[in-house]
């Protein structure tokens, strides 16, 4: 019911983005953790996948023994599709036999693409080829670049509904985590609330207290100056 990509960018942040004609997609499904790892659990959804798989990859697990493990002790494996990345960029995948066609996985360095219920494998192979080829544009456009690219190519094979994007950088919290949850058209929704984020929240974000700064920046007129910073530096690789 779903298609999705998941993904370390050259920075180390992990995203996951994903698509489906179900409400809601991004409640159940993405899961991502700073320095840890990034899952997307699909089909007939396992949301515990989400929490056990990040605590496995935290622990350094290999992606390929965590999908094992998840999927081991789980009586409905043949009903779930689940693909994770790692902190270094490690991938792995399982699409179970009893998942809906067309369904299956792609893989290459740094990313996974995976899906069920699609018009095709099509749709990943197109997720795939845009991700690669945006390689300089800032990871969340590609990741969104990505997911337009398989919607051209047929994406759900029922149709549109909800999508999801969650990028986490440094922190177990995410830089970014945006949602539609009903929408004729979700990934054009989920464009403009990347647009709309840009303006105060990233900028924001990156003042906030982290691993390297506990208090984070809390003079005012420095948040003002970071967020004053974030746009020039945008406008000038948009130059």
């Amino acid at each position: 019911m779903t298609w999705s990509i998941v993904a370390r960018d050259d920075s180390g942040a992990l995203g996951v983005a994903i698509a489906s004609r179900f409400f809601a997609v991004g409640a159940l499904c993405p899961f991502v953790r700073g320095g840890g790892g990034a899952l997307s659990t699909q089909a007939l959804v396992n949301p515990l996948y989400g929490p056990r798989g990040l605590e496995a990859l935290t622990r350094h697990e290999a992606p390929d023994a965590v999908v094992r493990a998840l999927t081991a002790r789980d009586p409905g494996r043949d009903h779930r599709q689940v693909h994770i990345i790692d902190a270094s960029g490690r991938v792995a995948a399982h699409t179970g036999a009893a998942c809906i066609e067309w369904c299956g996985h792609l893989a290459g360095h740094g990313w996974s693409a995976a899906g069920n219920m699609l018009a095709g494998p099509q749709v990943l192979e197109a997720t795939a080829a845009a991700y690669i080829a945006n390689a300089s544009h800032p990871f969340a456009e590609r990741l969104l670049a990505a997911m337009q690219a398989g919607e051209d190519a047929g994406g759900d094979k029922r149709g549109k509904q909800g999508a999801a994007l969650v990028i986490c950088t440094t922190e177990d919290y995410p830089a970014l985590d945006l949602r539609v949850d009903d929408h004729a058209d979700p990934l054009a929704e989920l464009r403009r609330l990347y647009a709309v984020s840009l303006e105060r929240f990233q900028p924001f974000v990156a003042c906030l207290p982290g691993r390297s700064s506990p208090a984070g920046i809390t003079d005012r007129a420095e948040i003002e100056a970071a967020v004053a910073r974030f746009h020039a530096a945008r406008n000038a690789r948009e130059s």
